[in-house]
């Protein structure tokens, strides 16, 4: 039993499924996600692939800050992700709200409706921080289950 549960995890720290979800940005932080998924950034060779739906995702990457319009449906999608799951907040917008925080349609960063388990700053993030991030997160994953 141990073995298995030790396989599990081994298979979700080494291909991890991500799907992506924009909050309400303008974009930019959307552009550096996908151009983290192309050949020349190759997030593959991680075995992080990218999914459609939430109920085969392990990592919900969102960008942009959480609308009102939006906030149900961030919390649906959270909810309908199997456990485990983490969250990483891509861009300054996801972090904190960024330029539209305090905006009257704005709430603030992803962390006011869910859990963040990862925050990759910068307006907007580019390839090269969002792999370092979402692999950083990967690595103290294996290291909590590890208990190292």
């Amino acid at each position: 039993m141990k073995v298995i549960s030790r396989l599990i995890q081994w298979g979700r720290v080494k291909s991890p499924w991500i799907l992506h979800f924009n909050t309400g940005a303008c974009n930019a932080c959307d552009i550096e996600i996908i151009a983290a998924l192309t050949p020349r950034y190759d997030l593959e060779r991680f075995g992080i692939v990218l999914k459609g739906t939430p109920r085969h995702a392990d990592i919900l990457l969102c960008s942009g800050p959480v609308t009102r319009q939006i906030e149900c449906r961030l919390k649906r999608i959270y909810e309908q992700m199997p456990k485990p799951k983490f969250v990483v907040a891509v861009g300054t917008c996801a972090c904190s709200g960024g330029v539209f925080d305090g905006c009257y349609n704005v709430k603030s960063g992803i962390d006011a409706v869910i859990p963040v388990s990862a925050y990759i700053p910068g307006c907007p993030a580019g390839p090269k921080a969002i792999i370092d991030g979402i692999v950083k997160l990967l690595e103290s994953v294996d290291k909590q289950d590890k208990g190292t």
